[in-house]
């Protein structure tokens, strides 16, 4: 059966991963919205020269989950951070499944409005988060659970990148639009895998974040505690070299797992694993739409994700002052 797929914000991410999609036999993007004429023109270019159909085009989301009731199965939203709960919720409510990029919201507020919306409809919603949807990361979480490293004892993260070069002047560096900083950019990556692999809510969290010099945050120290006891603390650099890379240490009583923020490798009792990373989350989220795969990379968890940047927020703007979560 094929998909009818839609996208709402044609960027370059969603260009990037249409080289793929237009290609699949099983998936037609069938419309695209984009304010920018330039985007949209670029995204229906990628899919004509993949050998698919150009998609229908549209300068308004609305517009477009209108036009195309009874064309069309789901939708992949990929807009800048800020628009991802409203068009998250115009999708869920126009009758579609949805694909939505990380991160899944900016607020505590928005993430439950999706939490409802979810439920009410019925809707599948899987959040495109690689981390999320990595094998390693979700067999990780099944052998904690199963008692295999004891009880998780603290937690240390950290996560680099080259960022504030390599996004200079774009819209991941304006406030207005981008939700937050390097910490809810790149960092997302590495709080969403802590989140999934902690299994455990945040209970109270202290932080401190450093612009160095531009609107947003760029370096960012947290502390936090789980509800099950266990210490967290992370650490993104959002200033330095070229590249970009991340490690979690997860210390239980039993063992010492480390993993990257993407799930692309794992390291048990020193013996390393190389993951297999899901670039392409249009075939996941394909199977847990047809119900032969449970979703990996929920809106729960991007409840407790959304809850936990919140006190980051409200802490790093008190100067670290605890906050309970």
């Amino acid at each position: 059966m094929v998909l009818r797929l839609g996208v709402i914000g044609a960027g370059l991410k969603a260009a990037d991963y249409a080289q793929g999609w237009a290609k699949m036999s099983d998936v037609e993007i069938v419309a695209a919205a984009e304010v920018s004429p330039a985007s949209l023109a670029r995204f229906c270019g990628v899919c004509e020269a993949a050998g698919a159909a150009r998609p229908r085009e549209f300068s308004s989301a609305d517009d477009m989950l209108a036009a195309m009731q009874g064309q069309m199965d789901a939708v992949y939203v990929s807009t800048p951070h800020v628009f991802h709960g409203a068009n998250a919720l115009s999708v869920v409510e126009a009758g579609y499944d949805l694909l939505l990029e990380k991160p899944m919201v900016t607020t505590q507020d928005e993430a439950l409005a999706l939490v409802e919306a979810e439920k009410r409809t019925g809707r599948t919603i899987v959040i495109a988060f690689q981390g999320g949807l990595s094998p390693l990361v979700h067999d990780t979480r099944d052998r904690a659970r199963r008692g295999e490293f004891g009880e998780l004892v603290s937690v240390n993260a950290s996560i680099w990148e080259g960022w504030s070069d390599s996004y200079a002047g774009q819209w991941k560096q304006d406030p207005a639009i981008s939700g937050g900083g390097f910490m809810f950019d790149t960092g997302a990556h590495m709080m969403n895998t802590v989140c999934v692999l902690a299994d455990a809510e945040f209970e109270r969290v202290s932080a401190y974040a450093n612009n160095r010099g531009l609107r947003v945050d760029l370096a960012t120290a947290v502390a936090a505690r789980l509800s099950n006891g266990a210490l967290v603390t992370f650490n993104a650099a959002g200033e330095g070299p070229p590249g970009c890379a991340s490690a979690i240490t997860f210390f239980y009583s039993k063992a010492i797992v480390r993993i990257d923020a993407w799930g692309k490798w794992r390291e048990i009792a020193g013996v390393r694993e190389e993951g297999e990373v899901r670039d392409t989350p249009i075939q996941t989220f394909m199977a847990v739409r047809d119900g032969r795969l449970a979703n990996p990379s929920t809106v729960a968890n991007g409840l407790r994700f959304a809850k936990l940047w919140d006190a980051i927020k409200f802490s790093a703007a008190r100067d670290g002052d605890g906050v309970s979560v």
